[in-house]
């Protein structure tokens, strides 16, 4: 089981930056910054509402689940 994190892409169809979206968030650059790349093993409920408030966003926009059997 993997989840892919897709803050980047959608951030780009928004054309938002990432300080942009740190400062509306409320969440340090670095954090989104971490999100952004897929380097957390977590995130908190009010983290990704509020990101999905600020992008407009749904969290399966965000997080995509794939089945590592599929790979195999």
């Amino acid at each position: 089981m993997s989840i892919i994190l897709r803050l980047d892409r959608v951030m780009a169809d928004r054309k938002i930056s990432l300080n942009e979206l740190s400062e509306k968030v409320g969440v340090a650059n670095v954090n989104l910054s971490k999100l952004k790349t897929g380097k957390v093993s977590a995130i908190r409920f009010s983290t990704l509402n509020a990101i999905c408030r600020v992008l407009k966003c749904q969290p399966g926009d965000i997080l995509e689940y794939t089945d590592d059997d599929d790979e195999e």
